[in-house]
């Protein structure tokens, strides 16, 4: 193996220890890591219907790629106090730290462009991996207030509240509504 392919995995494997910031600022428990996230929603894509005309494998490709940077300048988050400019600024410089070495230049553009159309969210592509991105949050929310509510965690809502009426997508539409009415059952129901 090329040594600079070498490096180049071991800034992302990076990814495998970054805890997420929002749910360390929230004090969950075992928070999840950044690329627990970037794979279960690689998984969500795997889930898109056979018949679709959506690129199934660019949608895969694009998840896992669209946190990549983070493993440079790590979670930033609204709360952060990072503005978007700057956020998107120093995570485009990541990604090109990251990948300046890879040999392969195709490699490292396709990587830069699944990364850069993500990030400009125009695409039938981009705009469902973005669904993916905020679902997956809220997902893992409900998830630790499931878990949690026995030891007394406080509920999640601000993760539920800034996702409200903003999916654009009708299979995560649906899923959102799903989630929001498991939500609200009894325990018992579940």
């Amino acid at each position: 193996m090329d040594l600079s392919l070498l490096h180049f995995l071991t800034m992302v494997g990076k990814l495998k220890h970054l805890k997420r910031t929002g749910w360390v600022k929230n004090e969950v428990n075992e928070p999840e890591c950044v690329a627990s996230h970037m794979y279960r929603m690689s998984i969500m894509g795997m889930l898109i219907p056979q018949d679709s005309t959506i690129d199934k494998n660019r949608v895969i490709k694009m998840a896992l790629v669209h946190d990549m940077a983070e493993a440079i300048v790590g979670d930033i988050t609204p709360s952060c106090g990072v503005s978007q400019v700057d956020k998107y600024n120093m995570e485009k410089a990541g990604l090109l730290e990251m990948t300046k070495n890879i040999p392969d230049k195709a490699i490292a553009d396709e990587i830069h462009g699944l990364w850069q159309e993500y990030e400009d969210g125009t695409t039938e592509v981009a705009r469902l991996v973005k669904d993916f991105d905020k679902f997956d949050m809220i997902l893992q929310a409900y998830e630790y207030e499931q878990e949690q509510q026995k030891i007394g965690h406080r509920g999640l809502e601000e993760f539920f509240n800034s996702t409200k009426n903003i999916f654009k997508t009708d299979m995560v539409k649906s899923w959102d509504t799903a989630l929001r009415q498991k939500r609200n059952l009894p325990p018992e129901s579940e």
